[in-house]
């Protein structure tokens, strides 16, 4: 079963950027899906392993901009580890703007 941690929008983007980042380097990663306030993280069989849930309203542009930053910390520490590791970006989801 995977694990899971829940954030709201008074998160702090270092803290997990880092929390993230960490996992990333622990494990043996496939990819992370970044889909609206949910992002899982895959190991290579495509297990979800982690899960991370933001519940951040994107109607609030504070928030969203925390999850932007959030998001291209997380593709700057995938890029970084010049492997086979990707992401899939699907961050805006049209049908939590409105």
């Amino acid at each position: 079963m995977a694990k899971k941690e829940i954030y709201y929008i008074d998160f702090n983007v270092d803290e997990v950027s880092s929390r993230i980042n960490n996992i990333m380097s622990k494990w043996s990663v496939h990819s992370i899906h970044i889909r609206g306030q949910k992002w899982q993280i895959f190991n290579y069989s495509d297990d979800l392993i982690y899960e991370f849930d933001f519940l951040i309203d994107f109607k609030n542009v504070e928030g969203r901009i925390k999850l932007e930053d959030l998001k291209l910390n997380v593709i700057h520490h995938i890029e970084s580890l010049k492997d086979d590791t990707m992401y899939i970006d699907d961050l805006v989801l049209e049908e939590l703007l409105y």
